[in-house]
């Protein structure tokens, strides 16, 4: 498969006002990745892990508007610490037990500098919250290729247990999301 090209503003607004990308798109989870990342041990060492669930799906309309959603499970999570990873699954952090997705209902998607700007809602543990993010959006061939980095506050949805002080509240979920037509 070719290399994929990264779509500026213009480009981007001329393939949606098109009629290009209309139509519906599904998330390739095989191909596709959303990370955590923070600091632990009172900002002193970086916490990474992945979620290993994830699945989405796309809108675009044949006016250029852009919907859709992306879920992960809050179950998956792994950090390569099994007692870390019980941990974030606990009521203490996502309790996956009760509140089985993280998810992010996509309302826009508008060219904004070299990307784009995507507007929505994230919800953790039935907390929901508008989140505005810039992403960069690449395409080749059928896929179309989203990726940014978005800046959470854990408390602003309820996760707010910190022993001592020992976990960050500021955290960032990477997302690498590859979309093909369906």
């Amino acid at each position: 498969m070719a290399s994929p090209e990264q779509l500026a503003s213009p480009a981007l607004e001329a393939l949606l006002r098109d009629g290009t990308l209309t139509g519906s798109w599904t998330l390739n989870p095989a191909r596709s990745e959303v990370r955590l990342n923070t600091r632990h041990t009172w900002g002193l060492l970086p916490l990474k892990g992945v979620f290993s669930e994830v699945a989405g799906s796309g809108t675009v309309a044949a006016d250029g508007n852009v919907t859709g959603v992306l879920t992960v499970g809050a179950g998956s999570v792994d950090t390569k610490n099994k007692q870390r990873d019980k941990h974030l699954r606990s009521a203490d952090f996502f309790d996956a037990a009760n509140h089985r997705e993280l998810s992010f209902a996509v309302d826009a998607v508008t060219p904004a500098g070299p990307g784009v700007r995507v507007t929505g809602s994230l919800t953790i543990r039935d907390r929901t919250r508008p989140v505005s993010f810039d992403a960069k959006v690449s395409r080749a061939a059928a896929e179309v290729w989203l990726d940014a980095e978005v800046p959470v506050n854990r408390a602003d949805f309820g996760l707010t247990w910190n022993w001592m002080g020992i976990a960050a509240m500021d955290s960032t979920i990477a997302v690498h999301a590859v979309f093909t037509r369906q």
